[in-house]
């Protein structure tokens, strides 16, 4: 008996140009191209995934160095002092509280000192 593989290729084609709408040019509409333009959006997805949270790390630790600075402290010694009078507050929290809540901040600076 012969299998006719119509419905199931014309799905996953279907499936696989619904993935590339709003790509530019051939790749939205060729199959060979949005094959590979989708393989490739993938890696990029999955590596920035992780890429983003040390961007944003990196973000908040100049956030709390720029607002210890302003008390005569450097980012290193004011984490080393917050770990040692066990402050359990965490990098996003600390770079929230230095850009939009400094009266807050200069309070934690000052039972950190």
């Amino acid at each position: 008996m012969r299998v006719k593989r119509g419905k199931t290729h014309l799905k996953r084609r279907k499936r696989l140009l619904k993935q590339t709408r709003g790509y530019k040019w051939g790749r939205k509409k060729k199959i060979k191209l949005a094959k590979t333009a989708v393989l490739k959006a993938g890696v990029h997805a999955y590596r920035d995934r992780r890429r983003k949270k040390r961007e944003f790390r990196r973000l908040w630790n100049i956030k709390i160095n720029a607002g210890v600075r302003e008390h005569g402290l450097s980012y290193s010694q004011f984490i080393n002092k917050l770990n040692k009078s066990k402050i359990e507050l965490d990098r996003k929290v600390l770079a929230n509280l230095a850009e939009h809540e400094p009266k807050a901040f200069a309070e934690i600076v000052k039972t950190v000192k």
